[in-house]
């Protein structure tokens, strides 16, 4: 056998995992190859849509399912034995494993991240890979178990037979809590995007603490009904009768896959019953103002052993909140809060409370790895808003009072001053998008200053919408915390399979909470001060929803609000931000898609700063002004450069810069482009790199290829069509020198490429693609040049003829 001609998946299977069964490590439980742990980030340029490269291990060893030990790359024999390295700490780094190999068949390369070798990095013979008790023991040794930690660490994860597998850094968040508890740890926070899964993360950790005994009785906290129902019959289902829900009513819930459940309830003739395991509720039912209230004081103090806080950033932080008091009242419990949006003001740090994070899985984490959409920003400026509106002498309001003579700004409009034109202005907008993009159905979520700003916009939406609005009167509607016939449409606007309603209006109503997977439109026309808030905002619109086709969102600033995308605490960055000047809303690179989330059926308030829930307030008199024309201002187009930087230039000057980033000059470029056996690998290497040449052909025109694009673009080339390039080979008689049948063979395939763009003509499986196919079988077509090598030169040729400079 020479062992330098096989490729690496031979080499994984005839070296590499022979070695690792004989060293003892267990097949169906410890060994995982070929593990896809990211989705490859989502690349928008354009409308063009498309996945840039996933990260995946060759191998992946488990002390047992879930828990990760090592990594092991592996390379063909042409490479050395280390080759695999760099690209496996990488893997190691993201996954979270201090054992790392690299192997090319011959032997291994062991780096050992724990620091315990006297080199870090040591070569091993085929036969010296090391058991999985040797791995372990340096394991246990470097995080420090003691041997009970280490049986609460090694407890199995809940597996319901389906093959659903935690993400990567589920089974990081879940391990490290783990962990922590194991060491004693009774404070304990995680920190995880919007849209990662942080319920299915909490009841693995439950499960695994539950099964294992060390936590017997659990409370799980929550500040929205829908969030605990939903959590117990989904998630949290598997539990099943050692659950209930601390409320006095039984329910009835529809699940994820269409069927129902009953809710059980835990308070019964208005005692707590306390014979249940695990209890889900809702903090504002649990406590109150007053002692007869504070339901949750009917159980001892040392009732729970492990309390979670969902979303505990909204307000347990505090020190004089109802979370904290409930928190303090179970102290002896360990404690688990979660939250998308750590929370630290001079007031409120829920760090103070729990600690610092055990693990942190960030929006722009989630963003590269492919497991969350990115986002496109439309900018719209109005005058009023950035010039200011200053009353003329003598002028009054709609009830003819005179107008205090100030300058009204932007903060002003619709909190203190209405401006109706302002209002009809944003309305049109709006509908121009949804016109402009071709879908006038798209799910679209409008946030206003106020429940009465929202009342006003929805009238405005419904005017600029007559038609759709006389189809069915929900196309518009306000869903607000008093607005009652609103929240009754709330389950309507949540729902994949209801068209309606389409567009909402709300002021916070749903700006937190469960999902609405087919809205496709944000709309900011408030500001948005708290980046706590903006960060829930933006959270509603990154879930990636594939089934519908939804890989990106999109967000309408009229207010500024996406400034905050700037501050450093914020670490998404969006696809590409659009300022409209009037003349258009859509711009030429016009995004699709938007997944967004709702609230329960109450208004939510975000915390004053201090932690206190604010009263309601009042309603403020508001200065009413007709006649003030309301026109908007300026444009400009923002895209990622390769670093993920906002950049301000068009889609061709973007492009153009990131193509001579990786070709220095026409030649470089000509020269790999015809020595490249797959043209498609280049434009493979561009994708990554941020750039579709797809967008490009928007600008340049569908039957031009990426050859060509490339060299308009980046190199200032005449434009050829693959018609032209075409009929120059014709023209040149190339194919004369060939036999009838195999010319007809090449002229197919050169057909093939004026028609449909196809790059990679020796690729043998277009021998058995139409028109090439009808033609005849593979082995008869390839007799036809004589021999397959004849029939690759001819090819190759062919290739070469297309590619030379048009005249």
């Amino acid at each position: 056998m020479d062992k330098r001609s096989l490729s690496e998946a031979d080499i994984c299977s005839k070296f590499i995992t022979p070695a690792l069964l004989k060293a003892g490590w267990d097949a169906e439980t410890q060994i995982r190859e070929q593990v896809h742990f990211t989705k490859g980030r989502i690349i928008v340029r354009g409308k063009i849509v498309s996945r840039g490269k996933s990260k995946f291990a060759d191998y992946i060893l488990y002390a047992k399912p879930n828990i990760p030990i090592a990594i092991i790359e592996a390379k063909d024999n042409s490479q050395t034995i280390g080759a695999g390295m760099q690209q496996a700490l990488d893997y190691a780094e993201t996954v979270g494993v201090p054992f790392v190999f690299s192997s090319n068949g011959d032997g291994f390369i062991f780096h050992d991240k724990t620091g315990q070798n006297s080199n870090v990095e040591t070569q091993l013979e085929m036969d010296e890979f090391p058991n999985f008790e040797a791995l372990w023991n340096k394991y246990s040794i470097w995080k420090n178990f003691s041997t009970d930690a280490e049986k609460v660490v090694l407890q199995d994860y809940h597996d319901d037979g389906s093959g659903k597998k935690p993400r990567y850094y589920q089974v990081s968040a879940v391990n490290a809590a783990i962990e922590a508890i194991a060491k004693g740890q009774n404070r304990i926070l995680l920190v995880m995007a919007t849209g990662t899964g942080k319920t299915y993360t909490a009841f693995q950790i439950i499960w695994r603490l539950w099964k294992g005994k060390q936590k017997k009785r659990v409370l799980f906290l929550a500040d929205r009904n829908i969030l605990v129902d939903q959590t117990m019959v989904n998630d949290f289902r598997p539990f099943g009768p050692v659950m209930a829900k601390l409320s006095p009513r039984a329910n009835t819930i529809e699940k994820s896959d269409g069927t129902s459940m009953e809710i059980e309830s835990a308070i019964k003739n208005r005692r707590v019953d306390s014979s249940y395991e695990i209890y889900l509720g809702l903090y504002q039912a649990l406590t109150g103002p007053e002692d007869r209230q504070k339901i949750f004081k009917d159980f001892s103090p040392e009732f729970f052993d492990l309390i979670v806080v969902d979303e505990c950033h909204r307000g347990s932080a505090a020190e004089e909140s109802a979370w904290r008091e409930i928190l303090e009242y179970f102290n002896s419990a360990t404690q688990i809060g979660m939250t998308a949006t750590p929370k630290e003001t001079k007031y409120v740090s829920n760090i103070h409370y729990f600690g610092n994070p055990v693990y942190s899985y960030t929006l722009k984490q989630g963003i590269q790895d492919g497991f969350l959409a990115p986002y496109k920003v439309i900018k719209v400026h109005i005058d009023k808003d950035i010039e200011g509106y200053r009353p003329a002498i003598g002028d009054t309001d709609r009830d003819g009072l005179a107008i205090e003579d100030r300058i009204y700004n932007q903060k002003d409009f619709d909190r203190t001053i209405v401006i109706d034109s302002r209002t009809k202005l944003v309305a049109q907008k709006i509908t121009q998008y949804l016109k402009e993009s071709g879908d006038v159905y798209q799910k679209t979520i409008v946030f206003c200053v106020d429940e009465e700003h929202a009342s006003r916009m929805r009238q405005a939406l419904i005017n600029e919408n007559k038609e759709e609005c006389l189809k069915d009167s929900r196309y518009v509607m306000r869903i607000t915390g008093s607005d009652a016939l609103g929240k009754a449409q709330l389950g309507n606007f949540v729902d994949p399979e209801s068209r309606y309603p389409v567009i909402v209006t709300t002021s916070k109503l749903l700006s937190t909470g469960v999902d609405v997977q087919t809205c496709k439109v944000i709309v900011l026309d408030r500001e948005v001060g708290s980046m706590t808030e903006f960060k829930q905002i933006i959270g509603r619109g990154t879930r990636v929803h594939e089934d519908s086709k939804k890989f990106f969102f999109t967000i309408i600033d009229f207010r500024k609000a996406t400034n905050n995308f700037a501050d450093p605490d914020f670490d998404g960055d969006p696809v590409s931000i659009f300022q409209s000047d009037g003349t258009i809303i859509c711009p030429v690179d016009e995004p699709t898609a938007i997944e967004v989330g709702v609230d329960d059926t109450s208004e939510v308030i975000i915390d004053n700063g201090q932690g206190h829930m604010p009263p309601s307030s009042t309603k403020r008199n508001k200065i009413y002004v007709d006649g003030v024309a309301a026109t908007i201002l300026a444009e400009r187009v923002e895209y990622l450069d390769a670093n993920g930087k906002l950049i301000t230039e068009s889609l061709k000057d973007f492009s153009k810069r990131t193509l001579q980033k990786q070709f220095k000059s026409l030649d470089t470029f000509i020269n790999k482009w015809n020595h490249a056996d797959r043209k498609t690998a280049i434009l493979e290497e561009l994708e990554t790199a941020g750039l579709l040449v797809e967008a490009l052909q928007e600008i340049t025109g569908p039957d031009i290829d990426p050859f060509d694009v490339i060299l308009s673009v980046a190199f200032d080339q005449p434009v050829k069509t693959r018609k032209d390039r075409a009929r120059v080979v014709r023209e040149g008689h190339v194919l004369d020198k060939y036999a009838p049948e195999a010319k007809s063979v090449l002229e197919a395939l050169l057909q093939k490429y004026q028609d449909e763009g196809e790059l990679n003509l020796n690729d043998s499986r277009i021998l058995t693609i139409p028109p090439v196919s009808q033609m005849g079988t593979p082995i008869e077509i390839v007799r036809w040049f004589g021999s397959k090598d004849s029939f690759d030169l001819a090819v190759r040729e062919l290739q070469d003829a297309i590619y030379k400079k048009v005249a």
